[in-house]
């Protein structure tokens, strides 16, 4: 007897004989299924279920004969999109190509006619999911007519597993050092112009990777070339032993037969991108000899970096400066976050004179460290001037005294001792204070997110350095003497310049804005005998940011300007920058007959900056036909301290209110679509993002969300970063506040804060590209905050990446997600 199926169980089967005869149905009200020559199921008909369930191979191949060859569709794409994917893919990859310019070094000739230089570059590797580095070398030759030429090397060097390079003070030497994979030794090598001279291999035993992330990363050559300092991973502590008897008293560190390691006590990492990083502590290496000795005498409770050698005094042991973060009362997540306190620190490290006459060192035994800058709350990147008198620095004490992650740096100097004699209440001296509200025009405060190794000009007391200055990155000339601060980058341009090296008292630059890919420049002081400030910047013919013709043609049709934005209710505002204009980066076609669609885009942190420089993915997204709308909301870096704080304790209100003012600019001057509108953002990015579309519903069509802060009040929980959900929501009051243990009161201020607060208002189509190994913004809030709106019946798209981390960065992925956001934001603005 046959048995009589339920509807849902026919139409079940029905859709897969569908799917199976390779048709794919526009809608199932005009299923081709109902209009096949085949037979078909209905509901009234005699025959049983079981008599086509049966005979279904011989059904799928009468029909595949007809249908031919099934196309199987990647997950998430039908045919319509497919298309279009396929053909952003190949503008994407052209865009991907481009290279960058991570370093560069100059170094005197040796025939002492011009200079040598040598820029380290680093291209995405898609097929390799990884950066592909090389060097690219060249002649610096200065002609009479004020004019200079660079004589490039044809072909770049591929710098296969190379972790660092460092060039020796004299630029006879290059240190290149190979970090481990496994368990495998640290490679030293030490190369000359043309051989490698000496190789040392450094087991796991003595330290793990040296640091090479650029904030604990500090490599540093005594004068006379025979020691190097540097910061890498102490070695694997002892784990306790096991066996078939139980625990094995006197544990050892290499594995035996017949037993086995236990875990041990949990050690606490540095969260974001220090995941299995263990603590990083100083070494030294003799070259001489390859000894390698550790660094004696530091608390175990500081995580060390960034050191630097101090100028030697004849007869006296030499010191280390070093910067020295403490864990207690725990290791907060300290990537992206100058609110960790630091210090500078000294250290004596005893040397003696051998047979040889070298440098070597002597037992290093418990040491006295010196904490060199007690009386400020945050000092690092130590840089000595070029005779040795004095040492400068850079602090943080503004966001380690607000609770902010980042903040407005402030410059400082010590006079080191030329007869070697430290003490511990050396007196510090402010070169560049904190600048809260800058007049129009005029510098509004430094923002260095790093130095030059050799930043001085010959005057032995000038600093050149790259700096935000509003939307822009910008070079400054600093005496840190007389604290005079110059902006000698062009400033008519709205381009952004970012300084590589110096060659002697000229400068080596990259300059970019949005629709242009970056330049090398060379900086000349006009006339250094007249003493005049005036700077000449000449065009740099370069193979390094070589893009296709159809890149180069995309971008001749794009135009962008920096638009100063008024603050809606100056009346909301409790200091005076807090009132001041903000801006906004707006990139459009140069024909415009009728506006096209806008993306608009928002920075993370929120304690960050959108820089007018070239972005190979914004500048792809711009090429697919969108003008973009690059907010620089109250809160960001580059416009003064009271803008900055304005914000903590606002989020959620004043910075999206700043976000639709832009937005409702932009559409009074007709420069856009008011009904084609997206919105992109990642992290606190992603946060104004997902509050947009639930506090503004009807404004957005679309958007794209990269490791969005979604709840509070989970995430609080969760993240490397605890204290930063505190100060943001609470502002100030929020880091005497921060517990790890909050209380009810604080989760609902914290829900209240948060975008899935408005979840049920939200009808715009998110996409969510989501990094499975975020420690900073736990996948777990992206995932629950999607979920939540495909239960409310909002398209929804969620790309997870299951090796990536908060900046969804490698090159596969990123490429993918960018991929995904122009695909999904053409969709629904046709």
């Amino acid at each position: 007897m046959s048995r009589t199926l339920p509807l849902a169980s026919f139409t079940s089967i029905s859709n897969k004989i569908s799917s199976w005869s390779g048709t794919l149905a526009a809608s199932p009200r005009f299923s081709p299924l109902f209009f096949s020559s085949q037979p078909r199921l209905s509901l009234f008909s005699s025959t049983p279920i079981s008599h086509y369930v049966k005979n279904l191979p011989a059904i799928l191949a009468m029909d595949s004969s007809k249908a031919g060859t099934v196309k199987e569709l990647p997950v998430g794409l039908d045919e319509a999109t497919e298309e279009e994917y396929a053909s952003q893919s190949k503008l994407l990859q052209e865009f991907t190509n481009i290279s960058s310019i991570d370093k560069a070094w100059v170094f005197k000739s040796e025939s002492g006619i011009g200079s040598q230089a040598m820029f380290s570059i680093s291209q995405p590797n898609l097929l390799a999911n990884k950066k592909r580095k090389f060097m690219l070398s060249t002649s610096i030759l200065k002609e009479s007519n004020n004019n200079v030429n660079f004589q490039w090397a044809p072909f770049p060097v591929e710098m296969t597993g190379v972790s660092i390079n460092v060039p020796s003070p004299s630029g006879s030497k290059l240190l290149v050092i190979r970090n481990p994979e496994n368990e495998s030794p640290t490679q030293f090598e030490i190369w000359s112009s043309s051989r490698l001279e000496k190789e040392f291999w450094i087991p796991q035993s003595t330290h793990g990777s040296v640091y090479a992330d650029g904030w604990f990363e500090g490599i540093s050559w005594n004068s006379d070339e025979s020691l190097i300092a540097y910061a890498a991973e102490e070695p694997s502590p002892c784990k306790p032993s096991f066996d078939c008897q139980g625990y094995k008293q006197g544990a050892a560190k290499d594995k035996e037969c017949m037993s086995w390691k236990g875990q041990g006590d949990w050690e606490e990492e540095w969260g974001e991108c220090y995941a299995g990083k263990r603590q990083p502590a100083l070494f030294v290496i003799n070259l001489n000899s390859g000894k390698v000795h550790a660094v004696k005498g530091i608390a175990k409770s500081l995580s060390v970096g960034q050191v630097v050698w101090a100028p030697p005094v004849e007869g006296i042991d030499q010191y280390l400066v070093f910067v020295g973060w403490s864990a207690n009362p725990r290791k907060l997540g300290i990537k992206y976050c100058y609110n960790r306190p630091c210090a500078l620190y000294a250290v004596k490290v005893p040397l003696y004179k051998s047979e040889a006459a070298e440098s070597d060192l002597k037992s290093m035994e418990e040491l006295t460290v010196f904490n060199l800058t007690q009386s400020i709350s945050s000092a690092f990147f130590p840089q000595f001037s070029p005779d040795g008198k004095f040492l400068v620095f850079l602090s943080a004490k503004a966001s380690v005294d607000s609770g902010a992650h980042s903040a407005t740096d402030s410059l400082h100097r010590i006079n080191w001792p030329t007869d070697g004699k430290l003490c511990s209440s050396t007196k510090i001296i402010d070169v560049i204070p904190v600048v809260n509200c800058a007049e129009d025009g005029q510098f509004p405060g430094l923002y260095c997110s790093s130095f030059l190794s050799k930043p001085w000009l010959s005057d032995g007391c000038t600093m050149i350095l790259s700096s935000y200055w509003r939307s822009c990155q910008v070079i400054l000339s600093v005496n840190v003497l007389s604290g005079e601060v110059l902006r000698i980058s062009t400033a008519d341009s709205g381009f952004s310049w970012n300084v590589l090296t110096l060659d002697g008292d000229n400068i080596i630059a990259v300059c970019s804005s949005p629709i242009d890919v970056p330049q090398i420049k060379y900086g000349c002081l006009v006339d250094k005998a007249t003493n005049t400030t005036a700077w000449h910047w000449l065009n740099v013919s370069s193979p390094i940011f070589k893009c296709s013709e159809k890149v180069t043609s995309l971008l001749s049709h794009l135009q962008f300007g920096i638009m100063q934005i008024p603050v809606k209710d100056v009346s909301d505002c409790l200091t005076k920058g807090a009132a001041r204009s903000f801006e906004a980066i707006f990139v459009s076609s140069k024909v415009n007959n009728a506006p096209d669609p806008l993306i608009v885009v928002l920075h993370g942190g929120p304690h960050s900056v959108s820089l007018s420089s070239f972005s190979k993915s914004l500048a792809f997204l711009s090429s697919l036909g969108f003008s973009l709308l690059i907010v620089n909301y109250r809160g960001s870096l580059g416009f003064g301290e009271e803008a900055l704080q304005s914000l903590p304790g606002k989020i959620g209100s004043q910075d999206v209110n700043d976000v639709l003012t832009a937005i409702d600019h932009v559409i009074e001057k007709g420069l856009v679509n008011p009904s084609k509108i997206t919105v992109l953002g990642g992290s606190h990015g992603g946060f104004l993002t997902t509050h947009l579309i639930g506090q503004a519903p009807d404004k957005f069509v679309a958007a794209a969300a990269r490791n969005p802060v979604c709840n509070l009040s989970s995430m609080v929980a969760t993240t490397d970063i605890p204290d930063w959900c505190y100060v943001e929501s609470y502002g100030r009051k929020g880091k005497t506040i921060f517990t790890e243990a909050p209380s009810a009161e604080h989760l609902t201020h914290f829900y209240s804060k948060s975008p899935i607060l408005h979840i049920s208002k939200v009808k715009a189509p998110t996409i969510f590209l989501l990094g499975a190994q975020d420690l900073r913004v736990p996948v777990s809030g992206g995932l629950q905050y999607a979920r939540a709106l495909k239960e409310r019946g909002v398209e929804t798209k969620i790309i997870l990446f299951p090796n990536d981390i908060h900046a969804i960065e490698r090159p596969q992925s990123d490429f993918e997600s960018f991929l995904n956001i122009g695909v999904w934001f053409k969709k629904y603005c046709k």
